[in-house]
Order: C-alpha cells, then sequence, then structure tokens
C-alpha cells in the first residue's frame, strides 16, 4: 500500500508545477460536478448550542497500529465538550464571509514573503484540487491527479468555472487552518485538539474499533484514482449527514472530507511537536481513502497537512468547551 496522500504540501505543489497542470491523457473530469444537496442532519439542541451534540469526556487509549504516524498507543482523557454535528457546511461558512467580510487565504494568496520559492501561478490565488484522471502510471507520482489551480477558493472549490449552487448543505472545502480557526472564534467556539477529535469518532468506544473501510461513510469504493464504484452514493464530496451517527449522534466523523485539529503535528505520539513546525494534525480521511491507497477511513487515522494549503477534500468543525 503506498503510504504517500498528502505530505509535504510545498513540495507537492512544486512537483505539480514542474509537471505541469495536465498529467493525464484525457481530460480530467471532476468528480463532484452536478453532486445534489440533500441529507443535512441537525440536532435537537437550540441556543448556544444550535447544531452541535454533547461528547461526555472520558479515558481511551489514543492512536492505532496501521501506520508508523498513527502510534504509540497513548492513554489520553478527555473532558466533556460540544461538537458541531456535522462538518462547517458552505452556507455556514458563507453566513461567516457576509457578516465579518473575511476573505480566505486560497481567495488571496500568500503574502509576499511567504514562500518565496514559489513563482509564476503559485503566486496567484488558488488551491489544491483533486481530479479524477482516466489513467494513470503508477501511484507515486501524486501530481496525476492534484493540481494546483488559480482561482479555486471555497466559493469555487474545483476551479474558477466551479461554484457552490445547490451545494449549500456540502462541506466546505479549500479551507486553511486560518480560516477555519477565524470562523471558530467568530462563533465563540474552538477547533479539537486531536484527542478531543479522536475521542469524538470514537462514540464511546475506549480503543479503536475502526479498522475495516466503513460501509457507512464517503470513502472510496474501488481501485484509487482511476475506478470508484460509488457504492456509497458519491463519487466525490456528499452533503453533510448522509450517513449513520456514531454513538455520540456525529455524522461524518470519518470519511467525506478530512477535519483541522488544534494541534501542531508530530511524526508519533510519543514525539512533542517541533515549536517551528508548520503542519497540524488533521483526522478522519477523506472521500479519496482506498484500501489500495489510503487506509485513514479510521478514527485512530491522521496526518500532516500545511497550515496554509487549502485542498478540496479538507473541512473542519467546532467545539465549545465548557468551563469546570
Amino acid at each position: 500500500m503506498n503510504r504517500t496522500y498528502f505530505i509535504g504540501a510545498v513540495t507537492l505543489v512544486l512537483a505539480i508545477v514542474a509537471a505541469g497542470t495536465v498529467l493525464v491523457r484525457h481530460k480530467p473530469k471532476d468528480v463532484d460536478a452536478g453532486a445534489p444537496t440533500r441529507c443535512l442532519t441537525d440536532s435537537n439542541s437550540s441556543g448556544a448550542h444550535a447544531g452541535m451534540v454533547w461528547v461526555p469526556g472520558g479515558d481511551f487509549v489514543m492512536g492505532d497500529d496501521v501506520y508508523a504516524e498513527e502510534g504509540p498507543d497513548t492513554p489520553a482523557h478527555v473532558n466533556g465538550f460540544w461538537m458541531d454535528t456535522h462538518e462547517v457546511t458552505n452556507a455556514q461558512f458563507a453566513a461567516f464571509a457576509r457578516a465579518t467580510g473575511y476573505v480566505t487565504e486560497a481567495e488571496r494568496g500568500f503574502a509576499p514573503g511567504r514562500h518565496p520559492e514559489l513563482t509564476g501561478d503559485m503566486r496567484k490565488p488558488g488551491a489544491v484540487v483533486f481530479f479524477m484522471p482516466h489513467d494513470v502510471n503508477g501511484t507515486i507520482d501524486i501530481a496525476q491527479w492534484w493540481h494546483f489551480t488559480p482561482g479555486a477558493n471555497w466559493r469555487h472549490p474545483a476551479g474558477a468555472d466551479n461554484n457552490l449552487d445547490g451545494r449549500e448543505n456540502f462541506p466546505v472545502v479549500e479551507i486553511t487552518y486560518a480560516d477555519a480557526m477565524a470562523y471558530a472564534t467568530w462563533k465563540g467556539r474552538a477547533l479539537p485538539t486531536e484527542a478531543e477529535w479522536e475521542w469524538a469518532a470514537r462514540g464511546g468506544a475506549a480503543t479503536a474499533p475502526d479498522h475495516e473501510q466503513p460501509k457507512s461513510a464517503n470513502t472510496w469504493q474501488g481501485v484509487f484514482p482511476v475506478l470508484n464504484a460509488k457504492e456509497d452514493g458519491f463519487a466525490g464530496l456528499a452533503p453533510v449527514g448522509c450517513y449513520k451517527p456514531n454513538g455520540y449522534g456525529l455524522t461524518d466523523m470519518i470519511g467525506n472530507v478530512w477535519e483541522w485539529t488544534s494541534d501542531l503535528y508530530a511524526p508519533r505520539h510519543d514525539i512533542a511537536a517541533r515549536p517551528e513546525e508548520v503542519r497540524r494534525a488533521i483526522k478522519g480521511g477523506s472521500f479519496l481513502c482506498a484500501p489500495n491507497y489510503c487506509a485513514r477511513y479510521r478514527s485512530g487515522a491522521r496526518e500532516g497537512q500545511e497550515s496554509d494549503l487549502a485542498a478540496s477534500h479538507l473541512g473542519f468543525r467546532t467545539i465549545l468547551r465548557v468551563k469546570g
């Protein structure tokens, strides 16, 4: 199994630029084109906790043993907190942008002085977009399906010619860590720590219960990246809430989109993150995870993501901690 998924983002986008933006024999297909809006699930809470569910605190064994970065098994404790029932949607993020005038990092582009090694189109506002190729030459060169696309951002997740019409209930993507933090702060909330996220995803289980590809989640069924059988109903992103919630009432904790956490990324649980680390830990896997390529559709799975690079398989949800 190829363990490379989306590590070293700046290296990735440089490789994409060097290889060219079209690396397949035929024009790539946007896997989300024409996808309908439906399936939105709302919680029964109201007021300050509207759209959230209560996750009780507890003790658990954090980590897994499929990939090296998931270990070692580590005892962890979290206090109770409220968590968004589902990933933040396009409609929710649009309300934030209207109220505050916030402009995401993908819309602004890299600030002068940041990433001076990047030139040309890489200096333009944009984001990384997944396209399903018609054929590939192995799975080592991920630039065959990941393209840095000028004009891509949360309003245009597949590029300038794409928009959010009919996709209000889809998870917002092309969001950087700073963008997610800005939204959370506006809501008076926070992003979960890696431990909080993993505990919530377990749904009450003390150890990792999920090693097989889930049947009730948006993942990739077939041979990645050229054949998706769509057994879960979607070739690309799904609207939020389309699948059975876990034991705490949370939907899409596994699959659909990766989710930001607040923790800096360390290569193992027993190694402290370096203060200069620019990656954050992301959790949950996405619609791109398949048994032949990325078996990270598990609560214990994790990756490191460049904090300032937006991608079309990455979103977030917020939590509200209770004092005392």
